[in-house]
């Protein structure tokens, strides 16, 4: 059930619900779950539920066109901007809140889904690592 729950939190944290998965991936490390299958699922997790925020997004444009929210020039040119630092925005998706939004934006902008991929895959490996680094020092 530990791991069941790990994946859920880790996958919900990385949507635009405000939560968070690194308490429940320490807590269960503590208990002496298995420690790659726990990082595994909080890793996994995190990245599936960032693609939520990418289909949000990219569903979301044309909503946002429609009610005149945004204007199409705008979104040419922040896609423009995006596609050529996209990257490097991307990688901050670990960060909580503000790499909600830049997902969020990644979908809205329709950003390449590999690149998409990889980028928050390595962002979200790098967010759980740290913590798991910093939790085995103490």
């Amino acid at each position: 059930m530990a791991y069941l729950i790990m994946f859920i939190t880790a996958f919900s944290s990385a949507t635009l619900i405000p939560m968070g998965s690194e308490a429940v991936l320490l807590y269960n490390l503590s208990q002496n779950y298995d420690f790659v299958l726990m990082f595994s699922l909080a890793v996994i997790g995190n990245t599936l539920g960032a693609f939520v925020n990418y289909y949000l997004g990219y569903k979301g444009e044309e909503y946002l066109k429609r009610k005149k929210y945004l204007k199409e020039q705008t979104i040419i040119k922040h896609k423009h901007t995006f596609n050529k630092y996209g990257a490097f925005a991307l990688l901050l998706a670990w960060v909580p809140i503000l790499g909600d939004g830049l997902t969020f934006v990644a979908g809205m902008l329709k950003y390449s889904l590999i690149k998409f991929s990889v980028y928050v895959f390595l962002s979200k490996l790098f967010r759980y690592a740290v913590i798991v680094i910093i939790y085995y020092q103490f």
